[in-house]
Protein backbone atom coordinates (compact mmCIF):
# COMPACT_ATOMS: atom_id res chain seq x y z
CA UNK A 1 0.00 0.00 0.00
CA UNK A 2 2.89 2.36 0.67
CA UNK A 3 4.28 1.86 -2.82
CA UNK A 4 0.86 2.54 -4.31
CA UNK A 5 0.57 5.76 -2.32
CA UNK A 6 4.00 6.90 -3.46
CA UNK A 7 3.12 6.03 -7.06
CA UNK A 8 -0.10 8.05 -6.89
CA UNK A 9 1.90 11.09 -5.81
CA UNK A 10 4.81 10.68 -8.23
CA UNK A 11 3.22 9.48 -11.46
CA UNK A 12 2.60 12.20 -14.07
CA UNK A 13 -1.00 11.64 -15.16
CA UNK A 14 -4.35 10.46 -13.93
CA UNK A 15 -4.31 7.24 -15.95
CA UNK A 16 -1.07 5.98 -14.43
CA UNK A 17 -2.25 7.00 -10.99
CA UNK A 18 -5.49 5.06 -11.37
CA UNK A 19 -3.51 2.01 -12.49
CA UNK A 20 -1.16 2.22 -9.50
CA UNK A 21 -4.00 2.76 -7.03
CA UNK A 22 -6.02 -0.13 -8.44
CA UNK A 23 -3.10 -2.56 -8.36
CA UNK A 24 -2.00 -1.65 -4.85
CA UNK A 25 -5.55 -1.80 -3.48
CA UNK A 26 -6.18 -5.16 -5.12
CA UNK A 27 -2.91 -6.56 -3.77
CA UNK A 28 -3.43 -5.13 -0.29
CA UNK A 29 -7.00 -6.32 0.17
CA UNK A 30 -6.28 -9.71 -1.37
CA UNK A 31 -3.21 -10.21 0.82
CA UNK A 32 -5.25 -9.41 3.92
CA UNK A 33 -7.98 -11.81 2.86
CA UNK A 34 -5.47 -14.59 2.10
CA UNK A 35 -3.90 -14.08 5.53
CA UNK A 36 -7.34 -14.29 7.13
CA UNK A 37 -8.12 -17.45 5.18
CA UNK A 38 -4.83 -19.05 6.25
CA UNK A 39 -5.49 -18.08 9.87
CA UNK A 40 -8.82 -19.88 9.83
CA UNK A 41 -7.33 -22.92 8.10
CA UNK A 42 -4.37 -23.37 10.46
CA UNK A 43 -5.70 -22.03 13.75
CA UNK A 44 -9.40 -22.87 13.66
CA UNK A 45 -9.17 -25.86 11.27
CA UNK A 46 -12.00 -24.66 9.06
CA UNK A 47 -12.20 -23.52 5.48
CA UNK A 48 -14.19 -20.35 4.93
CA UNK A 49 -15.91 -20.16 1.56
CA UNK A 50 -16.95 -16.57 2.24
CA UNK A 51 -13.35 -15.44 2.38
CA UNK A 52 -12.54 -17.26 -0.85
CA UNK A 53 -15.51 -15.57 -2.50
CA UNK A 54 -14.36 -12.18 -1.19
CA UNK A 55 -10.90 -12.74 -2.71
CA UNK A 56 -12.46 -13.69 -6.02
CA UNK A 57 -14.78 -10.67 -5.89
CA UNK A 58 -11.88 -8.26 -5.31
CA UNK A 59 -9.83 -9.80 -8.12
CA UNK A 60 -12.74 -9.49 -10.52
CA UNK A 61 -14.14 -6.08 -9.64
CA UNK A 62 -11.14 -3.86 -8.79
CA UNK A 63 -9.49 -3.97 -12.25
CA UNK A 64 -12.85 -3.44 -13.94
CA UNK A 65 -13.55 -0.37 -11.81
CA UNK A 66 -10.09 1.03 -12.61
CA UNK A 67 -10.72 0.51 -16.30
CA UNK A 68 -14.12 2.20 -16.18
CA UNK A 69 -12.73 5.20 -14.28
CA UNK A 70 -9.86 5.54 -16.78
CA UNK A 71 -12.19 5.31 -19.74
CA UNK A 72 -14.50 7.90 -18.23
CA UNK A 73 -11.56 10.22 -17.62
CA UNK A 74 -10.58 9.82 -21.26
CA UNK A 75 -14.09 10.55 -22.50
CA UNK A 76 -14.44 13.74 -20.45
CA UNK A 77 -11.19 15.02 -21.94
CA UNK A 78 -8.47 14.60 -19.33
CA UNK A 79 -5.26 14.83 -21.38
CA UNK A 80 -2.75 12.03 -21.76
CA UNK A 81 0.87 12.46 -20.79
CA UNK A 82 3.21 13.96 -23.37
CA UNK A 83 5.34 10.81 -23.11
CA UNK A 84 2.53 8.70 -24.58
CA UNK A 85 2.93 9.16 -28.31
CA UNK A 86 0.24 6.91 -29.81
CA UNK A 87 -3.36 7.45 -28.78
CA UNK A 88 -4.83 4.12 -29.83
CA UNK A 89 -8.20 4.72 -28.24
CA UNK A 90 -8.71 7.93 -30.20
CA UNK A 91 -8.12 6.09 -33.49
CA UNK A 92 -10.56 3.34 -32.48
CA UNK A 93 -13.23 5.83 -31.48
CA UNK A 94 -12.85 7.72 -34.76
CA UNK A 95 -13.37 4.47 -36.70
CA UNK A 96 -16.65 3.81 -34.87
CA UNK A 97 -18.04 7.23 -35.73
Amino acid sequence: MLMGSIAVIRLPEVYSRINAATKSATFGVSSTMVATFLFFVYEKHQISGKILLAILFVFLTAPIVGFIISRTAYHIGIPLSERLVPDDLKADLEKKE
